[in-house]
C-alpha cells in the first residue's frame, strides 16, 4: 500500500485512545517507542511520487543516500504540511500529545519516554539512545550521548544497560549495570532474540554487584530528584561535563569517560575488560570517596583507583553536602525512607548543598509552591539546616545520620540543637552522629568542637 498521506496525530485523537486504553489497563505514564516515523522499505511498498521534495536538488548524507530511505516519502501530506517540512519534528509532536494526553486522563505528572527528539523535547519527554550493541566501544560511547542531551536541555536520558542487540557477557552487563545507575534515564533493555540480560541470569557475584549499584542509585535519589529540580527550573544539567565546573582547566575539555552529577559527585566508570583499576582525572582540588571518606588532594592530574568488579568509583567534590535515602526495594518505598546528609569539607572547612522535596507525582508542584526546600551548610564545626520553603510531605521524613567528610581533629563535643549528642571519629577524619530523629521540615544545627 502507498503511502501517500499522513495526518500526524493530534493531542485530541492521542487523548481519546489513551483514555480507551486506560479504562482496560490502568497506567502511571507511557514510554513511546520507536516514535520516528520508520519503515522498512524506501518510502512504500511502491515507491515514491516523482517530486521535488522526494528528490530535491541537494540531499544531506543521510542513511541510504535518499530521504525517503526507511521512512515515508518526502512528499506524504499531513495536517500542516508535506513530511518533508514536518519529518523532524515527528517524535516532539508526538511526545507533546502523549504528555497533554496523559495529563488530562492519570492526573498526574507524565513519564514519556521518546527515541526520536527535537529542541524543546526535554519538556515534554526524556530520551533514551537507541539501538545500541552490547560492545564496550558502545558502554564508552554512551557517556557522551548522555552528556550531550543534557547539553541539549533533555536531562531524563540513557542508554539501553547491557547493550540491546548482540549478546551481552557477564563482566560486561556488571560494568554497564554501574554506569547505568548513573545515567539520569536507566533501563536494561535488549531485542527479543538476544539472551535474557536481567541481573537473575548471572552468577551470585554478579547479581550482587548490579543490586549494590541499583540500591546505590535508589540511595541517592534525594540528590538526584533535586538536580532534576533544578533541571526544571533554571535548565541546569543533571549529568556533567567535567568543563562545565572546571572551564579554566583545559585537561577537562576532551574527558568523555568520566561525568559528574550536578556539581558535586564524580564518577569514574569502567569502560574495559579485564581490568582491575581505572584512571581518573581529578581537576585541581579536595577530593573523598564517596564510600568511606578518604581523602586526596589533587594538582589537576591523573589518578589510578583500584576498580574490582563489584565496585564503580565515586568521589565527592570538597564544599559539597548532599542528601541520601536509606534505599528499599521500589522508588515509592524509599522515598519515605530516612534521610542521610554527607558533608565534604574544603580546606577552609565549608560546604553546602540543598534539597528540594514534594509528593512526587502532582502537577506544578514548584509553581504553585508546593513543596520543600532546604539548604544545608556547614561553616565553623556548625552544619545548619534552613527550611525555605515548607510543604506537609517533608514532614513524615527524618534525617536519622549525618556524615561530615574533612573534619581534622576529633571533636571532644557534639551537639544537635544545643543538645549534647553521641558521634563516632575515624581515623580518615570522618565524624558521624547517628540516630537523630530530626524532622526534615524543620530547621536544625549540628555543631562539634
Amino acid at each position: 500500500m502507498a503511502h501517500t498521506s499522513l495526518t500526524l496525530v493530534t493531542q485530541e485523537w492521542w487523548f481519546e485512545n489513551l483514555q480507551k486504553f486506560h479504562a482496560l489497563v490502568p497506567f502511571d505514564g507511557l514510554w513511546i517507542d520507536m516514535n520516528e516515523p520508520s519503515n522498512f522499505v524506501d518510502g512504500s511498498l511502491n515507491g515514491c511520487p516523482e517530486s521535488p521534495f522526494d528528490a530535491p536538488p541537494y540531499t544531506p548524507g543521510v542513511l541510504g543516500g535518499s530521504l525517503r530511505s526507511k521512512t515515508i516519502c518526502a512528499s506524504a501530506r499531513q495536517k500542516l504540511s508535506s513530511h518533508y517540512n514536518l519529518h523532524s519534528l515527528y517524535g516532539l509532536m508526538e511526545a507533546k500529545a502523549s504528555s497533554s494526553a496523559l495529563e488530562r486522563i492519570v492526573g498526574k505528572r507524565p513519564f514519556v519516554i521518546s527515541r526520536s527528539t527535537f529542541p524543546s523535547q526535554g519538556r515534554y519527554s526524556g530520551h533514551w539512545l537507541g539501538d545500541n550493541r552490547s560492545q564496550w566501544k558502545d558502554l564508552y560511547t554512551s557517556i557522551a550521548g548522555m552528556l550531550t542531551f543534557n547539553l541539549l536541555g533533555i536531562p531524563l536520558v540513557g542508554a539501553d544497560i547491557c547493550g540491546f542487540s548482540g549478546q551481552t557477557n557477564e563482566e560486561l552487563c556488571v560494568r554497564w549495570t554501574q554506569l547505568g545507575a548513573f545515567y539520569p534515564f536507566t533501563r536494561n533493555h535488549n531485542d527479543m532474540d538476544a539472551q535474557a540480560q536481567d541481573p537473575t541470569v548471572f552468577s551470585p557475584a554478579a547479581r550482587t554487584a548490579m543490586k549494590e549499584v541499583l540500591l546505590l542509585r535508589y540511595s541517592l535519589f534525594p540528590f538526584l530528584y533535586t538536580l532534576f529540580h533544578h533541571a526544571h527550573a533554571s535548565g541546569h544539567t543533571v549529568a556533567r561535563p567535567l568543563l562545565f565546573e572546571f572551564p579554566t582547566d583545559r585537561h577537562t575539555y576532551e574527558i568523555d569517560k568520566q561525568f559528574l552529577w550536578g556539581k558535586s559527585l564524580l564518577v569514574t566508570p569502567v569502560l574495559e575488560p579485564g581490568v582491575e583499576y581505572v584512571a581518573g582525572y581529578f581537576p585541581k582540588g579536595l577530593w573523598y570517596d564517596y564510600y568511606m571518606g578518604d581523602s586526596l588532594v589533587s594538582v589537576g592530574e591523573e589518578i589510578k583507583l583500584q576498580a574490582p568488579l563489584d565496585k564503580i568509583n565515586l568521589h565527592l567534590r570538597e564544599g559539597s553536602i548532599i542528601p541520601t535515602q536509606r534505599p528499599n526495594t521500589t522508588l515509592w518505598v524509599s522515598s519515605g525512607q530516612p534521610m542521610h546528609l554527607i558533608g565534604a569539607l574544603s580546606e577552609e572547612g565549608v560546604a553546602e548543598g540543598d534539597l528540594f522535596w514534594d509528593d512526587g507525582e502532582t502537577m506544578a508542584t514548584y509553581e504553585n509552591n508546593q513543596y520543600t526546600y532546604i539548604r544545608f551548610r556547614v561553616e565553623k564545626g556548625t552544619m545548619t539546616s534552613e527550611v525555605l520553603q515548607e510543604n506537609v510531605e517533608a514532614s513524615y521524613i527524618t534525617v536519622e545520620t549525618v556524615s561530615i567528610y574533612g573534619v581534622k581533629a576529633e571533636p571532644e563535643r557534639v551537639t544537635v540543637n544545643s543538645q549534647d549528642a553521641e558521634f563516632t571519629y575515624r581515623a580518615n577524619q570522618v565524624l558521624t552522629v547517628t540516630e537523630l530523629g530530626l524532622n526534615l521540615s524543620k530547621n536544625f544545627t549540628i555543631s562539634w568542637m
